[in-house]
């Protein structure tokens, strides 16, 4: 079958456009629900935002947001509001919960 030159010049305009949606959509920062717990705490419900995987997520507990960053040589910043960033250690401390100096996520983390 023989496609028109107008149909086939239609068709390539419509089909960029379709993988840079599909791209925008991947590149959309994912919110994943957990359960957290700072310092001593209670474990409660929270949502990890990752904004780039591997390198920028915050956490949202309650009425509070913790930003994470990664710079890609294995040191952690953690920014809470009203406070000076610092350097975290991320561990494991059980299956499927990770903690970075005294704030644990746990659940289906997103790892990469």
């Amino acid at each position: 079958m023989v496609l028109p030159a107008s149909l086939l010049a239609s068709a390539l305009v419509l089909v960029p456009g379709l993988v840079l949606g599909a791209m925008a959509t991947q590149a959309r920062a994912e919110d994943v629900p957990l359960s957290c717990r700072i310092g001593q705490g209670p474990w409660r419900s929270c949502v990890m935002t990752v904004s780039a995987p591997g390198v920028r997520w915050r956490l949202q507990v309650g009425d509070e947001r913790i930003e994470f960053r990664h710079d890609g040589s294995g040191r952690v910043t953690l920014q809470r509001p009203g406070a000076r960033a610092q350097l975290v250690s991320g561990r494991w401390i059980a299956a499927q919960t990770l903690c970075w100096d005294g704030i644990c996520a746990r659940g289906e983390l997103p790892l990469d």
